[in-house]
């Protein structure tokens, strides 16, 4: 029982990830087209767009990283700090489109804006899925009599939380607003 049990939240964390997973990686396949439709406009805010790609590369990696391996507190942290870096980047993009006022008004702009906004909800409400599904499978690992069988059953070390606001206050959304 003790085993079916492990396996049982075992498999729940890592379906609260694969949900977390796929909403990261639509938000990664926004991001291209958020800044195709930017261009044409924001031909002087070149670094801003490049800063953008460059950090959602990263945090694709870094999920990519931790995708491997859920019990990695490591490659956690570091999708946590590519995540805030792309927040930053996403931020410093909305600055530069504020002073285009065409831009903001095109439709096109406008639909990313609203798909990239409900993404960005659907990751927060993957991220607490995922990390209550996390929290149970530690709890239940670390309690007694699972300890002493979960080591021999492979479940020897708890999973990786996911927080992408590292020693911060919880991150918001990037506000992208057109």
């Amino acid at each position: 029982m003790v085993y079916n049990k492990l396996v049982e939240f075992r498999n729940r964390a890592q379906n609260g990830f694969s949900q977390i997973d796929v909403q990261l990686k639509r938000r990664y396949d926004l991001i291209p087209n958020l800044v195709e439709s930017a261009k044409g406009y924001l031909k002087h805010e070149r670094e801003t767009l490049e800063a953008v790609i460059s950090a959602r590369n990263s945090a694709a990696e870094m999920l990519s990283k931790l995708s491997g391996n859920l019990s990695d507190v490591t490659a956690a942290s570091a999708l946590s700090v590519a995540e805030g870096a792309l927040g930053s980047a996403m931020g410093n993009l909305q600055i530069a489109v504020e002073a285009y006022p065409d831009l903001k008004a095109s439709a096109n702009m406008m639909q990313l804006n609203e798909e990239l906004t409900t993404t960005e909800n659907k990751i927060a409400f993957s991220r607490q899925a995922y990390n209550d599904s996390i929290n149970q499978y530690n709890t239940y690992r670390q309690s007694f009599p699972p300890i002493i069988f979960a080591g021999m059953f492979g479940h020897g070390s708890d999973m990786a939380f996911l927080s992408f606001a590292e020693g911060e206050k919880l991150q918001q959304a990037p506000e992208v607003s057109f």
